[in-house]
């Protein structure tokens, strides 16, 4: 199982970070490679959706579930089908701001993309969750 980790400081109140990080209607807006997200129902730890994402130009299809909902503290989401995944989001109130720590850990579908390309996938992914970060917070500081 991959891990990717990271963090940002992003000036803005943290009821609005988390918001905006929690809403699976913005993930189109700063996640790289989300396709489509659809069929989203619940809210809180009860939210549900599906979703289309593209990793190394093949698209997979799946659905995510909130596992653990604490407003404005921390989400844990598990995600089944093309790419298995979790992702944890920690956010922590600064003066005039809201450290972001993210945690990822998935599967890359080797069968599909071959053991070679698993590393290339590996470096290209890391590099999109710096994007993912720099994109929420370029949204949430304007």
């Amino acid at each position: 199982m991959a891990k990717i980790k990271r963090s940002a400081t992003i000036k803005a109140p943290v009821e609005k970070v988390f918001a905006y990080t929690a809403d699976p209607t913005s993930l189109t807006e700063w996640m790289v490679g989300m396709m489509d997200v659809s069929d989203v129902s619940g809210s809180g730890p009860d939210l549900h959706f599906h979703w289309r994402y593209k990793m190394a130009g093949i698209p997979f299809n799946g659905e995510t579930r909130f596992i653990e909902y604490v407003p404005n503290e921390h989400t844990v989401s598990q995600s089944k089908g093309g790419i298995p995944s979790t992702f944890r989001w920690t956010f922590t109130p600064e003066a005039a701001a809201t450290k972001v720590d993210l945690e990822v850990e998935y599967t890359i579908p080797v069968p599909v993309l071959g053991k070679l390309a698993e590393r290339l996938v590996l470096k290209r992914n890391e590099r999109e969750a710096d994007l993912w970060m720099e994109n929420i917070k370029e949204r949430l500081e304007q």
